[in-house]
């Protein structure tokens, strides 16, 4: 339940980065100075037009990005029944900070120039619809899950009943023991598609949450495996049919 922190923060940041952005894409206002002193630092700022549609991509992650938060916030006040786990100050500080940080890459993958003045309907590119189109499904199959693991808990009534521990079945759990945590990979790599392929820093980003969902989809695993006899042994824990 403490997760519930981390979406509030991204909400509220990335929403905040989501105005500044779309102000100086359409609206032909400025990026905030030190948004501009942090594109100098990383040489950004020597870039004087926008190569290809850098501005547009951003905005458009930064918007899935907020999208992001807001589901899973709400996915954490009104779907999600959890336990009495606790969570360690480290992984709580450092998830605070990832979450602060992460909008900001986004930010700092574009020129600091204002819009060059093309059209909105010139700058969609191909591999936007395509980023866009999977980052929905990822989405609605990842609450699909949530909401899976929830009814667990909860009577036939949606009253909660019970905050133990049981095997999930259904929809991607039939093949995986964590499809919530694929989909949180493929929900990233949506935007790295949407950000055109060849975002080197966005890739990285990826692979954080690739090695992060992984360690925690084994863990969960394991803890299937260890506590429940009958635990289908066909399921993988993180990619279906591959690990």
């Amino acid at each position: 339940r403490w997760f519930t922190h981390f979406y509030v923060v991204s909400m509220l940041w990335n929403g905040f980065l989501l105005i500044w952005l779309f102000q100086a894409e359409f609206l032909g206002g400025s990026l905030p100075s030190w948004i501009q002193q942090v594109h100098y630092a990383f040489g950004r700022g020597s870039q004087s037009e926008d190569t290809g549609n850098e501005h547009f991509s951003a905005l458009l992650v930064l918007l899935l990005l907020w999208l992001h938060s807001c589901r899973r916030l709400a996915e954490c006040l009104w779907t999600s029944v959890f336990s009495s786990g606790v969570i360690h100050i480290v992984q709580y500080c450092f998830g605070l900070g990832y979450y602060l940080a992460v909008g900001s890459t986004v930010l700092c993958q574009v020129p600091t120039n204002i819009r060059n003045g093309k059209e909105l309907s010139v700058q969609i590119q191909w591999y936007h619809i395509v980023g866009v189109v999977m980052y929905i499904w990822a989405s609605l199959r990842q609450h699909r899950c949530l909401v899976i693991l929830a009814n667990l808990r909860k009577s036939k009534s949606g009253k909660v009943v019970s905050l133990s521990h049981s095997v999930p079945f259904g929809d991607w759990f039939e093949t995986v023991s964590c499809p919530h945590y694929f989909a949180e990979l493929l929900i990233y790599v949506s935007m790295a598609i949407t950000l055109g392929f060849h975002n080197v820093t966005w890739w990285c980003v990826v692979m954080y949450v690739l090695f992060n969902q992984a360690l925690a989809a084994v863990l969960c695993h394991e803890f299937y495996q260890k506590n429940f006899s009958s635990y289908p042994k066909h399921r993988k824990a993180f990619i279906p049919y591959v690990f």
